[in-house]
């Protein structure tokens, strides 16, 4: 008679992982995802869950009253062509994220919490731009005091093994327009206006942005589409996407007003309609010292002060600063993780070193425990 093996600490993280990246969802789709979270939280009595009836998600919780400490992992994947055919994929790391929060948690619900409150935040649609604002919406956030996100990152940015306290997104945003006009026979080009020469004339417009050359921005157009099957008709209508990116808030406002300048100015030019939209729009960071700090001790206790690494700088985006945009008082950072990703974040073959995951969870827990050590100590001298 053979009994089964109860899996180790582990294994079980393992598992889960593999689990989640073998069964990747896209935003606002991750029902699958939620269900398996609740299904796996649920053997730890001290956590509350609260899950949404209009979409997916949840929150757990365990503790009761001040101060606040939240984890937060995004859960959803990425709609990309691997091996010929398009499909869900995990290849920004997220199937890790929620595996990390999970191991975080399941040793946090087995040691006693005499004050304070910990939440652990499993948010959809990051990729979207738009789960975090629908949970603060929600009202998610409103009473947290302290908040750490977690990421993989690629290894041209930090060496496997080593942590940073804090990740500085650039904002990002996506304009979505299109150009209204009536198409022309080839040969009377004098009847209107060529749609693809008014894109030639907002590539130029837009490559004359300039700001401040000490923070890094860029403006350029994405996609173009005008025209159709026929060579003699010169189309007057066509569709477009530009992207915008900048370090820091205050300037993305100011390449904003510069790119509708732009649009306004191609108008009056060529007496033509532009329609114009934003569809997804990210903020840059807005990291707190003081949380940079408890989550930089947190480190150094688990890796040792050697694999302390500077906080990153990336012009890439995360739906995460939302949190502290909207809510100011919120203490947030972010922990960046090396891991040996390659060949990088979004890249349909993407793949890391596993042991980051045992990293991740350690030092999450131990920056929850530390905080809520500090935060209880001022609590009761203030």
């Amino acid at each position: 008679m053979t009994t089964s093996k109860e899996p180790t600490f582990n294994e079980e993280m393992i598992n889960i992982y593999e689990y989640l990246h073998a069964n990747p969802e896209l935003s606002w789709k991750e029902q699958k995802t939620t269900a398996y979270i609740k299904n796996y939280i649920q053997r730890f009595p001290v956590c509350k869950i609260t899950t949404f009836s209009d979409h997916s998600g949840l929150i757990a919780e365990m503790g009761s009253g001040s101060p606040v400490v939240a984890i937060r992992a995004d859960m959803d994947a990425l709609w990309q062509e691997v091996n010929g055919h398009f499909q869900p994929v995990h290849s920004c790391g997220h199937d890790a994220h929620m595996t990390i929060v999970l191991g975080a948690l399941k040793i946090l619900a087995e040691k006693p919490i005499t004050q304070g409150t910990i939440r652990f935040i499993f948010q959809p649609a990051e990729e979207k731009g738009t789960g975090a604002l629908t949970f603060i919406e929600k009202q998610v956030a409103k009473d947290i005091d302290f908040l750490f996100g977690v990421h993989l990152r690629p290894y041209q940015e930090l060496e496997n093994g080593k942590a940073v306290p804090g990740i500085y997104h650039g904002a990002s945003r996506f304009i979505s327009g299109s150009i209204h006009g009536e198409d022309m026979h080839g040969a009377r080009p004098h009847l209107g206006v060529n749609a693809i020469e008014v894109g030639a004339t907002l590539v130029q417009l837009l490559k004359g942005i300039e700001i401040n050359p000490l923070i890094p921005y860029s403006v350029k157009l994405t996609s173009f589409h005008a025209g159709g099957e026929s060579f003699n008709i010169i189309p007057g209508s066509a569709t477009f996407s530009i992207d915008l990116r900048a370090q820091t808030n205050d300037a993305m406002k100011e390449l904003q007003l510069k790119v509708d300048r732009v649009l306004k100015t191609i108008e009056t030019l060529y007496n033509i309609e532009i329609k114009s939209e934003i569809p997804a729009n990210l903020v840059a960071a807005e990291t707190n010292e003081k949380a940079e700090e408890l989550l930089a001790e947190a480190i150094i206790d688990v890796l040792g002060a050697d694999q302390l690494a500077k906080p990153i700088v990336t012009t890439g985006g995360d739906d995460f600063h939302f949190y502290t945009v909207k809510h100011p008082s919120i203490k947030a950072t972010m922990l960046g993780l090396g891991c040996d990703l390659a060949p990088g974040l979004h890249h349909p073959q993407m793949s890391f070193n596993k042991d980051a995951i045992f990293n991740g969870i350690d030092i999450l827990v131990r920056a929850v425990e530390v905080t809520l050590k500090k935060e209880q100590k001022e609590l009761t001298y203030s």
